[in-house]
């Protein structure tokens, strides 16, 4: 299961589904770290979306330098006169997340992480709309065969598309490092089409490549697969 903490950036850029939502939202009531990391992603959410904010100010490598000197003199001085972070944690005073730094260094921290979770969110948007594409293009073909230990692949392809999507369910869970890989094999040459990651036994991968005459295989493989299939393909659904 995903670490609720984890979830932090994606809660903010909304790219969580209704369950993750729901249980973030009750996590956040009782979570104080959690509580001040969404409001400084929402502070740096709402900057990158101004126009007008492109680059960092300028001067902003002083500034964080400076930050820097001032919190070691304040962790220096707290320790000689009994205040200071380190002092207010004694005291049971508020306990700050660890890793993190106040003023500036923590809004470029905060900063990549929005750029970084924003830049996931649209990659992955991008593939589901890639996705819909082929399952509506007029030359979809919809394949389909069981698997001999359980389960089910459905490939759908468009060769005007030149793309398919692969669906895996209900597959037997592979073995303890190890992980389903797709192929593409074509003229007899087989290239991996994706590696789902290990342990997973359902997944829906876009793949590209797609012409008639080439077939989708399905294998188990060590986890992060393998440069060439180590095994007869668990199916063989033939692309027209």
């Amino acid at each position: 299961m995903t670490d609720i903490h984890a979830l932090a950036g994606a809660y903010v850029l909304d790219a969580v589904d209704d369950v993750e939502r729901a249980a973030f939202a009750r996590h956040l009531a009782g979570c104080e770290s959690c509580t001040l990391e969404v409001a400084e992603l929402r502070e740096a959410a709402a900057r990158l979306a101004e126009p007008t904010w492109s680059v960092p100010p300028p001067r902003l490598r002083d500034e964080v330098l400076a930050a820097v000197r001032r919190t070691c003199r304040s962790g220096r001085a707290g320790r000689d006169a009994g205040t200071g972070p380190l002092a207010a944690h004694r005291r049971g005073g508020r306990r700050r997340h660890p890793g993190r730094r106040p003023g500036t260094a923590t809004w470029l921290v905060q900063e990549q992480r929005v750029r970084d979770e924003h830049a996931a969110t649209v990659a992955a948007r991008a593939e589901t709309e890639r996705i819909r594409a082929v399952l509506a293009a007029p030359d979809a073909v919809v394949r389909s065969t069981f698997v001999p230990s359980g389960g089910r692949v459905t490939v759908v392809s468009s060769t005007g598309r030149a793309e398919g999507v692969v669906a895996l369910a209900g597959l037997a869970t592979p073995g303890s490092g190890r992980a389903y890989q797709l192929w593409l094999i074509s003229d007899g040459t087989a290239a991996s089409a994706g590696v789902l990651p290990a342990g997973r036994n359902a997944a829906t991968v876009l793949i590209g490549g797609v012409r008639g005459g080439a077939v989708v295989g399905v294998t188990e493989e060590p986890a992060g697969g393998s440069g060439q299939p180590t095994m007869d393909p668990l199916v063989a659904i033939t692309l027209t």
